[in-house]
């Protein structure tokens, strides 16, 4: 009787921790999405989810990277890489946007004001420079993120007007939810490249299709994590923070907006 009873205890025990790990759970997806200075964030890590995340940072398709030698994109920057720009380095302001391929919230962030970014940039007035998480991956499951930044990484190596436009196209035909792995299928990833004039060859879709980015990719990720943004979207002006999605669903503040938060945020 007394082996029983204690049976019933540590099973009482069991059974209380999954609940409390559920409901946490339940808590950390309720919280997935913070206003910060009047922009929906995506969040990576509040109170437990740390844990979390820390721990699965690398996203589950972390092993696609196993036994693969580094191998850096050109026309990138950054220690091994990391950070992916657009213009001319010596452009009067630089504009700074870190985005997660699978997240919604960057995908009106890119579809409202990628056009603008890359417009200024080709004028000389900003230097673009993108940075990447894929904690998605990790915390919904899935390869989509990852596999998304290796095929942009591979767009980037050919041209960085190519990776601009291929950012913008994938963002245009985004996932609504981030729960839909879109992204994680090859075909997906090569067939909306065709879309970008002159982007598909044997090169990009060897990368594309053997993952050739993909420890890259890693080393992209966990520069994000030791950046210490909780979230994306994340725009910075002249490295301070903008709001620049309204609040309304996806929807950003205007091209000539951002252009007026810029200028009142002038690089030092």
């Amino acid at each position: 009787m007394a082996s029983g009873g204690k049976k019933d205890r540590r099973r009482g025990a069991r059974e209380r921790l999954l609940a409390e790990r559920e409901e946490e759970a339940r808590r950390v997806r309720r919280r997935g999405r913070l206003l910060v200075g009047g922009a929906l964030v995506a969040v990576l890590a509040l109170a437990a989810g740390v844990g979390l995340y820390a721990s699965r940072s690398a996203g589950s398709g972390a092993g696609e990277a196993g036994g693969k030698p580094f191998v850096r994109p050109a026309h990138t920057a950054g220690e091994d890489g990391v950070v992916v720009p657009y213009g001319r380095q010596d452009a009067k302001d630089l504009v700074s946007v870190w985005l997660d391929p699978r997240c919604p919230f960057c995908a009106g962030v890119e579809t409202g004001l990628g056009a603008a970014f890359k417009e200024r940039a080709d004028a000389g007035d900003y230097r673009v420079e993108y940075h990447f998480a894929t904690f998605l991956d990790g915390a919904l499951g899935g390869k989509g993120s990852k596999r998304a930044l290796n095929a942009l990484g591979a767009a980037v190596n050919e041209d960085p007007g190519k990776f601009m436009d291929y950012l913008r196209v994938l963002y245009e035909n985004h996932p609504e939810r981030e729960s839909d792995d879109r992204f994680g299928s090859t075909a997906t990833l090569l067939d909306l490249a065709g879309r970008v004039p002159g982007l598909r060859g044997p090169g990009f879709d060897a990368a594309v299709e053997e993952l050739t980015y993909m420890p890259w990719v890693d080393r992209v990720a966990r520069a994000f994590h030791r950046s210490g943004k909780k979230g994306a979207p994340v725009v910075e002006a002249n490295g301070e923070e903008v709001g620049v999605l309204t609040g309304r669903g996806l929807e950003t503040i205007t091209p000539e907006a951002f252009g007026r938060l810029v200028a009142a945020h002038p690089r030092t």
